[in-house]
């Protein structure tokens, strides 16, 4: 009788061991999940700042040029293309480190369970419609491409910025996807 209380204690020692050992490992993972959406964001971001000083840069650069009567050809059209990519690849570091906006002042009066529960069905409804969204603008980016529309003045093509700023959004989902794995693992603070 002993010997067999002493191999079910080692076997259930062993299912313990094994258990704990994959809930780390899934741990791990997820933090690796976290960790590579957030590097995401922060390699679209730079290329969002990139773009912000290349913007800034080629207004000043304008404006000097126009009192000498000799403006920058295109300006208007770069200046769009840059704002898109500016607006478009901020957007998942903005969410990830959440500087947007935030009105939370209503939600704050409940428990923590309800809280959470309202974050997670809002994540949930965000991450549809960026989804929409993201799939619309790459339909759109390939009719741009299909028909070859460009730009009036430069005759930049339009769709490589689509298809960035669709892809932008594909990662913002990403990004809430996170927020929801933060949500049930107890590490989200709002």
């Amino acid at each position: 009788m002993s010997k067999e209380k002493g191999w079910l204690t080692f076997l259930l020692l062993f299912i313990i061991c094994c258990e704990r050992k994959e809930k780390k490992e899934k741990e791990h993972s997820m933090k690796g999940f976290l960790s590579g959406v957030a590097a995401i964001g922060k390699f679209l971001n730079v290329i969002a700042g990139i773009s912000l000083t290349f913007l800034m840069l080629l207004t000043i650069t304008d404006v000097i040029l126009r009192m000498f009567k000799k403006p920058v050809v295109g300006t208007y059209e770069l200046v769009a293309f840059a704002g898109a990519v500016v607006i478009g690849f901020s957007m998942p570091l903005t969410s990830h480190v959440r500087q947007h906006i935030f009105v939370d002042f209503f939600i704050l009066k409940f428990s923590q369970k309800v809280r959470n529960i309202f974050n997670m069905v809002t994540r949930c409804l965000v991450i549809a419609l960026f989804l929409l969204v993201g799939w619309n603008m790459f339909k759109y980016a390939t009719d741009l491409r299909r028909s070859g529309e460009v730009s009036l003045t430069l005759q930049m093509p339009f769709y490589p910025v689509a298809y960035g700023v669709g892809v932008c959004f594909f990662v913002l989902c990403l990004v809430f996807v996170c927020d929801i794995i933060k949500i049930v693992g107890g590490e989200f603070d709002v």
